[in-house]
C-alpha cells in the first residue's frame, strides 16, 4: 500500500511539474469562454484562466477547503464543475468571488462542514449538484437561492424528503432529485413545501429502501414527473404506496424496476390497483417480474394517454376499455399474439409500438382503430403471408409502418390498397417476397421513405419502384439485381434524394442508370464491386451533395471524371479501396491530395497495389519523384525518335561509305596481300570518256608492257550495284587509282563519292596509291569543292596533260613510271 501511494504520489508530482514546465495547465475548449482543468492535480485556478471565462471544469483536482481567495474574480463564470476534488470544508463567501454562477457541482467531495453562510452569495444559482458528499439532511443553509431550479442530492444519506420551508419561496423549483438515498418511510408532514412549490415539478426516488407512505402523504401534490422505479423493498410495499399515493397529481408517472434489479414473482393479479388512486397522464411501468397468472397491467391506465410498458413476460394483454390512450408501447413483453382484439374500437389510439419480443408473435388484423397513424411491429419474428392491407384494414390514417427484424414478409399485387396515406415503410432485415418481381407498391402515391435493407430481395423486375412518385428516400442494401435492371429501376423515381445501394453486389452501373433523379442529393455505393464510377458525370446529378464508394474495386479515377464531378459534391468517401499508386496514376493521387476537405476518412485511402495489406496512405506518396519520372519518360522516346530519324537520314546520306567502312571492318587486304584483277583504276567523268578512250586506255594497254585499266562502263559487272562495283571491281580490285580531275570531274557526285572512297583506301595504307591528273585547269576554290582534293594537290606531286608533243611524251613516261613501278 506505501508503494502504491508513493507511486501515486510521483506520478502527481511528474504532472505537474509538466503541466508548469508546458505552461498549458488547462484545455481550451472555447476561446475565451470555455476551459477544462480536469484531472490536472492543480490546487488553485491557474492565472492563464481568463476573466471572461464561463465554463470551467476544474473536476478531478486537489482543494481541501474552499475560502474565499481560493477564486480570482470571475464575474462572467457561469458553470463551475468541482467534483471530485477532496474537498472537505466550505467557508463562507468561499463563492463571493464566482458569485453570478448559475451551475455548481460538487459532486463526490467528501465534505464535512457547509459554513452556514457558504452558499448565500450565490443569488442566481439555478442548479445545484452535491451527489455522494456525505449528506444526512436535506436542512441546507439555502434561503438566499431563490432562482434554484435543480436540486440533485442523489447517492447520500438522507432518510427524510422534508424540504426547508423557505424553499416554498422557490417559485422556479422544478427537480429534486433524491435517487439512491436511505428514504424509507413518506409522512404528510414530509411534503407539505411540495404542495406550494408548484406544478412544474419533477421529483426522483429511484433506488431508495420504501417500506412506507403514509396515505394522503400525496393528496394535492402536483408533479410534472415522479420516478419512483426500484423504490421499494417488496411487492406488498409497492402495492400498499401506490394505494397511498391518492389524491397526488402528476403528468408522468414512472416506476417498475431498473434492468440491473432483481425481479419478483407478481403475488397476485391486483398489485397494481393502487394506480386507480391517483391521477396521471403518462405512464411509464418497467417490468422485470414475470407472471404465473394473467396481471391486470392495464386496468388501472384506462385514462393515461400515453402507456409504456417495457419487459416482464406478460405473455398475453388484459381486454380493457381505453379512454384517452393515443400512444402505447409494448416493448420486450413476451406477448405470443398482437393484441388486436383488445386494442378494437380504441378509437383515441394514434401511435403503436408492439416490438422485440424474443418468441415468434402471430398477427392478427387491426380493426376500428380510425386514427392511428404510426405502428412499429419491428424485431417480432412476425411471419405474415399476406400484406398488408388485411393486416392493417381498419386503420385508414396510417402513414408509418415498421415491420423491419422480422421473419418474412409475403407481398402481393394490390397488398397496400387502402393504404394510401403511407408516409414511410420499413422492411429491412426481413425477408420480402415477391417485392422484388412485382409491383406491390404501385398504390402507395404518398410514400416518402422505403426501407428494404437486407431483405433478401432479387430485383428482376424495372416497374417494381411503379407508383412511387413521392418517395424522397430508397434504402435497398445488402440485396441483389437482375441483369441490368439497376440501369431503368429508378426511371420514375423522380423526387428521390436519398438512395443506399450498399452490399448489392455491383459490379458496374451504367452511366445513365440514374438520368431521371434530379433531385438525388445523396448516393451510397458502399461495398459493392465497382471499377469505374463514369455515372457520376451525368449532368442530372449535379445536385449530390454526398457519395459514398468505400469497399470497391476502384483503383483509379480518369481525370475527365474528376473533372466533371458535381459542383455541389462536399462528401465522397473513397476510402478502403485498391488504390493504384504508380507513376501513371499520378493526376488521381494528386487529386486526392489537394481535395481532402471533401474526402471522407483521406487516412484510410490506401496504396494497396504496394501490397494488399499495405497501411500506406495515397496523401504520403511522393508525387515530386513521378513529375520527374513522367518528364524522362517523355523525353527518353522523344530523344530517341529525333536519334533514329536523324540516323537514318545519315545512313541513307552516306550509304556507301557504311558499306565500304563495312568491308574493311570484315577483314581489309591491302593489294599487295590479294590478287588485283587491274593494275589501276580510273576515276572520271562521262564528259571525258573520250579523252580516257582515246588517249589514255590507248597508250596504256597498248604501251609495252601493258597496264590493264579498270574502266566502269567496260569492267563493272552487270547486275552489280554501282556502289559495290566502284568498291569491288575499281577501288579493292585495283593496285593504283588514276584520277581525272576536270571541271565536268568537280560537278560529278559520283566522281567526288569515287575519290572520297579513293582517299580513304589512301589513309588506310598510307602510301601515294592515288595518281591525279589535271586534265584542264579548275580554279582552286572549285577544288574545294571535293572533300580532299584541294589538300591532296598541296601535299602530292601531279600530271598535268598537255598537247605538247614533247611534254606529252614525258607525261606518258611519268604515268607509266608511276603505275609500273607499284607492280614491279
Amino acid at each position: 500500500m506505501a508503494a502504491l501511494k508513493m507511486g501515486f504520489y510521483a506520478i502527481s508530482v511528474f504532472l505537474i511539474c509538466y503541466y508548469i514546465a508546458n505552461g498549458e495547465p488547462c484545455t481550451r475548449i472555447i476561446e475565451n469562454l470555455h476551459y477544462s482543468c480536469m484531472g490536472r492535480n492543480l490546487s488553485s485556478i491557474p492565472s492563464s484562466i481568463p476573466s471572461s471565462v464561463q465554463t470551467l471544469d476544474f473536476s478531478f483536482n486537489f482543494f481541501l477547503q474552499l475560502k474565499k481567495t481560493i477564486f480570482p474574480v470571475l464575474s462572467f463564470l457561469r458553470v463551475l464543475d468541482l467534483s471530485r476534488c477532496h474537498i472537505r470544508q466550505i467557508e463562507n463567501d468561499a463563492f463571493y468571488n464566482v458569485k453570478n454562477l448559475t451551475t455548481l457541482f460538487l459532486t463526490g467531495n467528501p465534505i464535512i462542514y457547509f459554513a452556514p453562510g457558504c452558499l448565500n452569495t450565490l443569488y442566481n444559482l439555478q442548479r445545484l449538484v452535491l451527489v455522494d458528499i456525505g449528506l444526512e439532511s436535506l436542512q441546507l443553509n439555502i434561503n438566499n437561492l431563490t432562482k434554484l431550479q435543480e436540486l440533485n442530492v442523489g447517492t447520500n444519506y438522507i432518510q427524510s424528503m422534508t424540504l426547508p420551508p423557505f424553499m416554498t419561496t422557490f417559485k422556479d423549483f422544478s427537480l429534486l432529485d433524491l435517487h439512491a438515498n436511505n428514504i424509507s418511510i413518506i409522512r404528510t408532514d414530509h411534503t407539505v413545501v411540495l404542495r406550494e412549490i408548484g406544478r412544474n415539478m419533477t421529483l426522483i426516488l429511484t433506488w431508495n429502501p420504501l417500506l412506507h407512505i403514509e396515505p394522503g402523504a400525496f393528496k394535492d401534490v402536483y408533479l410534472r414527473q415522479l420516478d419512483i422505479r426500484s423504490a421499494f423493498v417488496s411487492f406488498s410495499a409497492q402495492k400498499a404506496a401506490l394505494k397511498a399515493l391518492h389524491g397526488l397529481n402528476v403528468k408522468r408517472l414512472i416506476f417498475g424496476k431498473y434492468r440491473e434489479d432483481n425481479g419478483f414473482h407478481f403475488v397476485d393479479n391486483d398489485v397494481l390497483d393502487g394506480l386507480c388512486c391517483f391521477n396521471f397522464q403518462e405512464v411509464s411501468y418497467y417490468v422485470l417480474e414475470s407472471a404465473k397468472t394473467t396481471i391486470a397491467i392495464f386496468r388501472c391506465m384506462i385514462n393515461a394517454t400515453r402507456i409504456t410498458v417495457k419487459g416482464g413476460n406478460i405473455f398475453k394483454m388484459e381486454t380493457v376499455h381505453f379512454h384517452k390512450t393515443k400512444e402505447l408501447y409494448l416493448i420486450n413483453n413476451g406477448l405470443g399474439t398482437l393484441p388486436t382484439k383488445q386494442l378494437s374500437h380504441l378509437h383515441t389510439l394514434e401511435k403503436l409500438e408492439i416490438t422485440h419480443n424474443s418468441e415468434p408473435i402471430f398477427a392478427e388484423p387491426f380493426t376500428d382503430l380510425p386514427k392511428l397513424q404510426y405502428v412499429d411491429l419491428s424485431d417480432n419474428q412476425l411471419k405474415i403471408k399476406h400484406c398488408c392491407s388485411t393486416l392493417l384494414s381498419g386503420t385508414p390514417q396510417i402513414n408509418y409502418l415498421n415491420l423491419s427484424l422480422n421473419s418474412e414478409i409475403s407481398v402481393d399485387v394490390g397488398g397496400f390498397e387502402g393504404l394510401d396515406s403511407l408516409e414511410i415503410l420499413d422492411f429491412s432485415y426481413t425477408r420480402v417476397v415477391r417485392i422484388g418481381y412485382l409491383s406491390v407498391l404501385s398504390n402507395l402515391k404518398n410514400l416518402r421513405y422505403l426501407d428494404v435493407s437486407y431483405s433478401s430481395v432479387t430485383f428482376s423486375n424495372i416497374f417494381c419502384f411503379l407508383g412511387l412518385s413521392s418517395l424522397n428516400v430508397l434504402k435497398m442494401a445488402g440485396n441483389n439485381f437482375q441483369g441490368n435492371v439497376a440501369k431503368y429501376v429508378f426511371n420514375n423515381l423522380t423526387l428521390l434524394e436519398h438512395l443506399d445501394m450498399s452490399f448489392c453486389h455491383l459490379v458496374e452501373l451504367h452511366t445513365s442508370s440514374f438520368k431521371y433523379l434530379q433531385r438525388l442529393r445523396h448516393l451510397n455505393v458502399k461495398g459493392n464491386y465497382l471499377i469505374k464510377i463514369d455515372f457520376l458525370t451525368h449532368p442530372n446529378l449535379k445536385q449530390l451533395t454526398s457519395f459514398y464508394v468505400e469497399k470497391n474495386s476502384i483503383t483509379a479515377i480518369p481525370l475527365h471524371v474528376l473533372q466533371n464531378l458535381p459542383m455541389n459534391l462536399s462528401e465522397f468517401d473513397l476510402s478502403f479501396n485498391p488504390i493504384d499508386c504508380s507513376c501513371s496514376q499520378t493526376d488521381f493521387m494528386l487529386w486526392i491530395i489537394n481535395n481532402q476537405r471533401v474526402l471522407k476518412q483521406p487516412e484510410n485511402i490506401l496504396c494497396k497495389t504496394i501490397s494488399p495489406n499495405s497501411d500506406f496512405r495515397v496523401t504520403d506518396f511522393d508525387i515530386d519523384h513521378c513529375v520527374y519520372k513522367k518528364k524522362l519518360i517523355i523525353v527518353l522516346p522523344v530523344f530517341c525518335v529525333v536519334f533514329i530519324v536523324v540516323l537514318s537520314i545519315l545512313v541513307y546520306r552516306f550509304q556507301f561509305y557504311l558499306r565500304y567502312f563495312w568491308i574493311l571492318l570484315r577483314g581489309y587486304r591491302s593489294p599487295g596481300q590479294q590478287e588485283c584483277s587491274y593494275d589501276a583504276f580510273v576515276i572520271f567523268s562521262s564528259y571525258d570518256e573520250a579523252w580516257v578512250m582515246n588517249e589514255l586506255m590507248e597508250n596504256l594497254e597498248n604501251g609495252v608492257p601493258p597496264i590493264q585499266l579498270c574502266l566502269h562502263m567496260r569492267d563493272f559487272q552487270a547486275g552489280k550495284s554501282i556502289a559495290s562495283n566502284i568498291i569491288d571491281e575499281g577501288i579493292m580490285g585495283s593496285r593504283k587509282i588514276i584520277v581525272v580531275v576536270s571541271q565536268h570531274f568537280i560537278d560529278s557526285s559520283w566522281c567526288r563519292f569515287e575519290f572520297e572512297l579513293a582517299q580513304s583506301r589512301f589513309l588506310m595504307e598510307r602510301n601515294a596509291n592515288i595518281i591525279i591528273i589535271i586534265l584542264e585547269d579548275v580554279a582552286e576554290r572549285k577544288t574545294k569543292k571535293v572533300i580532299g582534293l584541294h589538300k591532296h594537290l598541296k601535299k602530292n606531286t601531279y600530271l598535268k596533260w598537255s598537247r605538247d608533243p614533247l611534254s606529252n611524251m614525258r607525261f606518258w613516261i611519268r604515268l607509266r613510271k608511276a603505275i609500273v613501278a607499284t607492280k614491279q
